[in-house]
């Protein structure tokens, strides 16, 4: 569910560009990505860090679109979100000494140190080739191609991106065992002290 709610900005996006054009479209990710914040307010759930980002650059890029009437700026901005976002995982783990990755997934899977490293700085890379690659469609191919990737092909190269970690994460790590603890009275008697005398 979350991630269809992560993917409804840019759902809307494409049915508004194919209907009505690309500056209506950016006016209604510019709503909708508000939208998703108002939303999670209102019902009490945190805003992780990843939506600020989006909402203050389609804000942004959204804004100089409509305002100055050119649809180069929507098409900058999510290079310039997966650059932020590549950014902030490597500001975390190597300034603040935080893992992202392992802060979102801990409570679930367990792997050693140096598999959370690992796993950070390969999210940090992938959205670092998205923002490249988006760069590259964008000027190269016309705004109905770069719509389309926006949505099909990025989408893909997530979901590839996903399922591949999942598979490493199945094979260096445990999952966590978040079973209530047995009551005192279930429990085994414990293990000797020592030999007996």
């Amino acid at each position: 569910m979350k991630w269809l709610f992560d993917l409804l900005p840019l759902v809307l996006f494409f049915v508004a560009y194919k209907l009505a054009g690309v500056f209506t479209a950016t006016a209604v990710a510019i709503v909708a990505t508000l939208g998703q914040v108002l939303w999670l307010r209102l019902k009490g759930r945190p805003v992780d860090t990843a939506l600020w980002v989006s909402l203050g650059v389609v804000v942004v890029f959204g804004g100089a679109t409509l305002l100055l009437h050119d649809e180069a700026w929507i098409k900058w901005k999510p290079t310039v979100l997966y650059l932020l976002l590549a950014a902030g995982l490597l500001f975390a783990q190597f300034t603040l000494g935080r893992n992202p990755m392992r802060a979102m997934m801990g409570k679930q899977v367990s792997m050693p140190d140096r598999a959370w490293h690992w796993l950070g700085l390969s999210w940090a890379a992938f959205f670092a080739g998205l923002a490249a690659l988006n760069l590259f469609v964008a000027s190269r191919f016309s705004t109905d191609a770069w719509v389309n990737f926006k949505l099909f092909g990025v989408t893909a190269l997530m979901l590839i991106f996903v399922f591949a970690q999942a598979l490493v994460i199945a094979r260096v790590g445990d999952a966590v065992d978040e079973a209530p603890p047995a009551d005192a009275g279930d429990a085994p008697p414990p293990p000797p002290a020592g030999p007996p005398r």
